[in-house]
């Protein structure tokens, strides 16, 4: 099993020690003789160890830097939300495809922001504009954010925070299989626990530092008896030499573990493996050895939202992905709902 994340350095903002969580994450980290440097802001880390650029980066992955979130507005988060609840940035795990191998650019280092009751505090005017509506908040669409929430309890907190009011609704999705911490938080159902889940060949090849299949899919077992509403996304769903079979074989040995409907219905989102240039270029960079298959021509350009083309799989291709997957969906979850495929 994956253990979970322990930074081997951390950085800390002076504006941070004025935060009960930024003196409580200092100590933590001296008691656990982790080296901490002062940093006036995360633009200025600087120097990291390394003798390239090809060790920088790992070890920026396992760099925290503890900081306060400046900017209260929140992003969009479609389709799985109205906003982004941002509490972290970044991420410890090694996925060869992510998106944030562009976003985060040459900073690829996990940042947790100490002011918290200010990010809540916000996310409750964003609901109240909408009310009588739903408001629902993604807290992991810049970051994993399970992965180090045992060391900060960021999330608990929002969990707790979303569990008082009705016209909020938690939602993240996680790698990571350390939720423990989080089993017993008063969620009053108003958060939404997903796990990100592939087949066994994407996992091995393309998911390097995060938790195995089956740990995945037994903490979101955990998690459906602690009362949480479950969802799984899929993705990125990756077409190689036996897929079909792979994601039939996912889909087997989760129903394996969920025979029966739960109180709450399974909800699952269906997103093709798409990469754009900029991505591709940093992706062979980072991972030069890696078997991801990124062939423009096999491909379909696609415009993005901000002026940003990707390629996805091209349309015979798309509609082969997304009627194999639907089709595992209703043989092996006929009550689960399915929220998108994209």
């Amino acid at each position: 099993m994956v253990k979970p994340f322990i930074p081997q350095l951390v950085y800390i903002e002076p504006r941070a020690l004025d935060y009960p969580l930024g003196q409580a994450l200092k100590k933590k980290f001296e008691k656990m003789n982790i080296e901490i440097r002062e940093t006036t802001s995360h633009n200025q880390v600087r120097n990291l160890p390394g003798n390239n650029d090809f060790q920088k980066y790992r070890i920026a992955k396992s760099t925290l830097v503890v900081g306060v979130r400046k900017t209260l507005d929140f992003s969009s988060s479609k389709p799985s939300a109205e906003y982004a609840l941002p509490l972290a940035t970044g991420c410890m795990g090694h996925c060869h495809y992510c998106y944030l191998q562009t976003t985060m650019g040459s900073k690829p280092y996990i940042r947790t922001y100490v002011n918290v009751d200010e990010i809540l505090e916000r996310a409750a005017l964003y609901m109240k504009e909408r009310e009588p509506e739903k408001t629902r908040f993604e807290a992991a669409c810049t970051s994993d954010i399970v992965g180090i929430d045992h060391l900060t309890h960021s999330l608990k907190k929002a969990i707790e925070f979303f569990g008082e009011r009705d016209l909020g609704e938690l939602r993240f999705v996680t790698k990571f299989a350390h939720v423990d911490h989080l089993l017993d938080a008063k969620h009053n159902g108003r958060t939404r626990f997903r796990f990100s889940l592939n087949d066994e060949y994407v996992i091995k090849f393309f998911e390097a530092g995060t938790s195995s299949l089956l740990d995945r899919i037994e903490a979101a077992k955990k998690v459906a008896d602690a009362g949480y509403p479950l969802g799984f996304i899929i993705a990125p769903i990756y077409i190689h030499d036996g897929w079909q079979d792979g994601y039939r074989q996912l889909f087997e040995t989760l129903h394996d573990y969920f025979p029966k409907p739960i109180n709450e219905p399974i909800t699952f989102e269906l997103i093709q493996h798409r990469f754009t240039k900029p991505a591709k270029r940093i992706i062979e960079k980072n991972y030069p050895k890696s078997k991801l298959v990124m062939d423009e021509e096999a491909r379909r350009y696609k415009w993005g939202r901000y002026g940003i083309g990707k390629y996805v799989y091209k349309k015979d291709d798309e509609e082969l992905l997304q009627e194999t997957l639907e089709g595992y969906i209703h043989t092996y979850f006929p009550d689960a709902r399915l929220e998108y495929f994209t």
